[in-house]
This record gives C-alpha cells, sequence and structure tokens, in this order.
C-alpha cells in the first residue's frame, strides 16, 4: 500500500499552496457530487476531484435508490407508505449499524431527498413492478427491493415498495450521476478529474488544512489513462485477470507521469472515494471469508479515503462487514427449489434478498451452498428465461446455470455422493421440504407455500451456489469504513472526538447500510451523508 502520511504545516497561511477552495470533495460517486453540488448551492467554492472520470459504483449499477415514507414517486403510483412503517422494517435491516437516532432522520428526511433529487433531473417513475423479483424488467421503476415482504419482516411492517429504479436502461445508475454532474457544471463546482489525492495536510493541532493531489500533466498520459480506466471497467466484471492488468497500468501511468498539487481548504475536506473491495490486501486483511468473491465496483473502491482518514486518525468501523449478493431468482423456479449447505442442510429461505442469502451463506456455512430442482423447475426456469421475460444480464445467468452449471443426479444416493454430503441428512432436507410444500408443515423458514414445490423424485439437478462458483458468480462489496458524528459527518478518532476539518460520506463512511445491504440502501445512504457532510461543513 502506498504511504499516505499527512503533511504537517506550522504555518498555514504562510504555506505555498497552488489552489484554494472552501470545500474540498474526494471522489465524483453519488455522495461526493451530491457533497458538492449542496455545498455550492450554499454559497461555498468548491473543487471536486476524482482519480478517474468520476461516477464511482453508483454509475455502473443498476440505478436503484431505496426510499419510502410517502415520495412523490410511490403516492403518484398508489403506494401507501409512512415514515414509521419504514423505519420498523429498516431497524431489522440496519440492526447497530447506525443509532435509533440517526435510522429515523434517514426515514424523515427520505422523501425530501428523492425529490432533492428529481429537482436536479433524476429520472425516477411510479412505474409499479406487479412481482417480486431481485430487479425489475425496464417497463417498471418502482419495487420491492428487499425482504419488505417476507416474516419476520412483514409481521414487523407493513410491505411497501421502496426501490425507485432510475429511468434508462438495465444499469441507469449514469442516469442518477450524470444530471447531478451537469448540476454541478452548472453551479460552478470545479471538477478536476484524473486527480488522485495523494496524502492530507494538516495543521500543527492535527486540524486537516488541505490535501496534496496527483495530476496528470500530459493530454497524451491523461488520454491513454482514460482509455485504459475505461476498458478496465468494461471488462472487469468478465476477465478480472485483464482488469488487473489494465488497473496496474493505471497505476503506472500515474506514479511515472503526474505531478503533485497542494489545494488549501477553508471549510474541510470530504472523503467520498468509495469502499475498498478492490484493494485486495485490506480484503484479506479484514475479510478474508469474501476474498473468494466477485469485486463489485471500480477500481477507485481500493479503500483510499478510508486509508486517508485513517491516515490523520481515523477510527475504523465494520470494517468485518460485507455484502455477498447470492440472488436465486430469476427465473422464480430456481427459488423454487432447495438450497442446502455443505452438510446437505437447508439454511435459507430461497426467495430471501440476495444479500440476506449470501449472509448466511459465508457467514455460517463457509461459503458453500448448491441449489437443487428437478425436472419440472429446469423446464419451468427455461420457460421463464425465454427472449423478453428477463433482464439481459439474469437471462445470461440464468442459461449459464442451465447449460453449464447444472449436474444431473438420478436419485437421492446419487446427488449425496456427487456433493460428498451426509446422504440421510440430504434425504431428511428434502422429505421435510416436500412436507412444508405439500401444506403438511411449516416451513423452517416461512417461505410461502405458493413457492414451494415438492421434489419426490428424481432425476434431480444440482446448480452451484457457493461463493467461489466460477459459473454462477457471487457479487461482493464492503460495508464498513470511517467511523463518523451521525449528526455531522464528521471523522471521529481513537478517543471519541472529531479530526477537525474532515468529513466522510458514502462508502467511506459507516453508515445505514453497514450492517447489512438491501438494494438502493448505498445510494441513498451517499446522498443522506454527503448532504449532512455539506449542511454542516457550510451552514
Amino acid at each position: 500500500m502506498s504511504n499516505l502520511t499527512p503533511l504537517v504545516v506550522e504555518d498555514v497561511e504562510g504555506t505555498r499552496w497552488d489552489d484554494g477552495a472552501d470545500l474540498v470533495v474526494v471522489g465524483l460517486g453519488a455522495a461526493g457530487i451530491t457533497a458538492a453540488i449542496e455545498a455550492r448551492e450554499r454559497g461555498a467554492d468548491v473543487v471536486l476531484l476524482d482519480r478517474f472520470e468520476g461516477g464511482g459504483a453508483t454509475a455502473i449499477s443498476g440505478g436503484v435508490f431505496y426510499a419510502g415514507g410517502g415520495t412523490h414517486i410511490q403516492q403518484a403510483a398508489g403506494v401507501n407508505d409512512t415514515v414509521e412503517n419504514m423505519y420498523r422494517y429498516l431497524s431489522m435491516e440496519v440492526q447497530d449499524a447506525v443509532t435509533d437516532e440517526t435510522l429515523r432522520e434517514f426515514c424523515e428526511t427520505s422523501a425530501a431527498n428523492v425529490k432533492w433529487l428529481t429537482d436536479r433531473g433524476v429520472p425516477f417513475l411510479p412505474t409499479l413492478c406487479p412481482v417480486k423479483t431481485s430487479y425489475p424488467t425496464n417497463e417498471y421503476h418502482l419495487y420491492y427491493s428487499g425482504n419488505e415482504t417476507f416474516p419476520p419482516y412483514s409481521d414487523h411492517a407493513k410491505p411497501a415498495q421502496r426501490g425507485h429504479r432510475a429511468d434508462g436502461g438495465a444499469f441507469p445508475g449514469f442516469n442518477i450521476i450524470e444530471p447531478l454532474r451537469q448540476t454541478a457544471i452548472r453551479e460552478g463546482v470545479r471538477i478536476l478529474l484524473q486527480s488522485r489525492v495523494s496524502r492530507l495536510i494538516v495543521d500543527g493541532s492535527g486540524g486537516v488544512a488541505g490535501l496534496e493531489y496527483q495530476h496528470i500533466p500530459s493530454k497524451f498520459w491523461r488520454t491513454l489513462h482514460q482509455r485504459l480506466h475505461r476498458l478496465e471497467t468494461t471488462v472487469a466484471k468478465v476477465a478480472t485477470g485483464l482488469a488487473g492488468w489494465l488497473r496496474r497500468r493505471c497505476d503506472a501511468i500515474e506514479n511515472k507521469h503526474s505531478a503533485p498539487r497542494r489545494i488549501r481548504c477553508k471549510q474541510g475536506v470530504v472523503l467520498c472515494a468509495g469502499g475498498f473491495i478492490f484493494n485486495r490486501e485490506m480484503v484479506a486483511e479484514h475479510l478474508p471469508e469474501f476474498v473468494p468473491g466477485l469485486p463489485l465496483g471500480t477500481a477507485g473502491d481500493d479503500g483510499l479515503g478510508i486509508r486517508l482518514g485513517q491516515s490523520v486518525g481515523g477510527k475504523l468501523k465494520h470494517m468485518q462487514r460485507a455484502s455477498a449478493w447470492r440472488f436465486l431468482y430469476p427465473p422464480n423456479a430456481f427459488a423454487e427449489g432447495v438450497l442446502i449447505n455443505d452438510k446437505g442442510k437447508r439454511f435459507a429461505n430461497e426467495f430471501w434478498y440476495g444479500a440476506k442469502i449470501g449472509e448466511a451463506m459465508v457467514e455460517q456455512n463457509h461459503g458453500v451452498a448448491t441449489l437443487i430442482i428437478d425436472k419440472h423447475l429446469k423446464k419451468l426456469a427455461h420457460e421463464q428465461s425465454k427472449p423478453g421475460k428477463l433482464q439481459w444480464f439474469q437471462r445470461a445467468g440464468a442459461l449459464m446455470n442451465l447449460y453449464f452449471n447444472c449436474k444431473k443426479a438420478k436419485d437421492v444416493d446419487t446427488l449425496a455422493k456427487m456433493l460428498d454430503v451426509p446422504r440421510d441428512a440430504l434425504q431428511e432436507t428434502i422429505d421435510e421440504y416436500n412436507a412444508a410444500a405439500q401444506g403438511k408443515r411449516t416451513d423452517r423458514f416461512d417461505k410461502a407455500g405458493d413457492s414451494m414445490r415438492p421434489l419426490p423424485d428424481g432425476p434431480y439437478y444440482a446448480i452451484d451456489c457457493s461463493l467461489g462458483s466460477k459459473r454462477h458468480l457471487c457479487a461482493v462489496m464492503t460495508l464498513g469504513g470511517l467511523a463518523v458524528d451521525e449528526q455531522t459527518g464528521q471523522v471521529l478518532n481513537e478517543n471519541g472526538t472529531t479530526v477537525p476539518g474532515l468529513y466522510a460520506a458514502g462508502r467511506n463512511a459507516v453508515g445505514i447500510c453497514s450492517r447489512q445491504y438491501v438494494s438502493g440502501l448505498s445510494i441513498a445512504d451517499c446522498i443522506y451523508s454527503g448532504l449532512r457532510a455539506s449542511r454542516h461543513a457550510i451552514p
């Protein structure tokens, strides 16, 4: 890892600076662009730095924003929801990630934050998805994006659709970032791209006075760096080796062809540089059990912002938390089957949200999972995967599992031997599941009867769903980061006091989704925490 030791200057005013601003924001993702716009609209001179071209993980995401309590989109779609109802549901997902007061404020400001986005051009539509899915097709934009419809969540809070999906294709995250980028430019935020922050600059008392960043002055090397990064982003999900080589080439250009510049910040620095899933050393240190998963994010998710905060005494929290997205559906026929561990035992409701299944798989079952279906479910899955019924990437995944990740066994004996699990345990699991599917007993994971189908006889088909499966990839994102004052977004040090002049937001900071994740919660937390930081720094 690079040396991020801060530069200490005793005479801040007498020091030579290359530039100055009221607020400096590090990272042009959802949190960073939000913080920059809000500060600029409050009259501040704002500089926004990004190592690449900006956008962060949000720009390549499904563009889902988790919001409720009666947003104007929910109202237009006829969805009845209240702040209390949203709070009751999220309290079960968020758990101890933040205080009850912070979670309640998040819920109370949710509708206003959706309005903040739409007022700045983000296209959310009130088209309601009629079925439960992990991600809707392009004609639908409001859906159940978490575990809202499953017990015990549905016993605790009335289910309401809160996944606000931006309009614009299968991965419309760009349509969240780009309107905000244009708003920032229009408002006068000074955006400096291909500018990698190398260290913070502090005064004699430890307060953050500015930062140093590396800028590539040559147009030739900037263009090459830009093209290599674009290619790396394109191939990251399908060719990890090539993506790694491209990242190293970008690093080499930065190291050899950039020059340092120092910028003074009067009101503070806001760290919004993403998570650390692409820093494999940090993952191995904090999340070794998640190493086999597919990194989810961009090359910018290398932990830089977190390490910058740590370099000036910032405290880390929830660094052992990650989200592994083990979605079994669509097609829904897959989730009507039986998911077992390496002991032949079932461990989840197969229709749970993918991160909840992933948590159980990685943290309680050694990252091992196998889905068992029969001939009827296999045929049904084919039918549900026909063109036009799923998003292209969902269909590609389904067909990959059906044709290249599906092993056949004529009976339970053969299946147990093939999977190397105890035969009696496997038979007991199937018998119990069949009884629940036939209404003879209550399902141990509260799976709805109409979502279960008996598997009485072979042949059986086994699909490898383990964390390290090469044919059924399981994406992983990090959730921990810098501890912050939940009222202000200021970074906390080890003794619980704030680091003067330093804020963190988005996945650089501990936030709403640092304990567990449902679709849209991270982008929603980015907006919430970005606004919080700027509103305190620029009152």
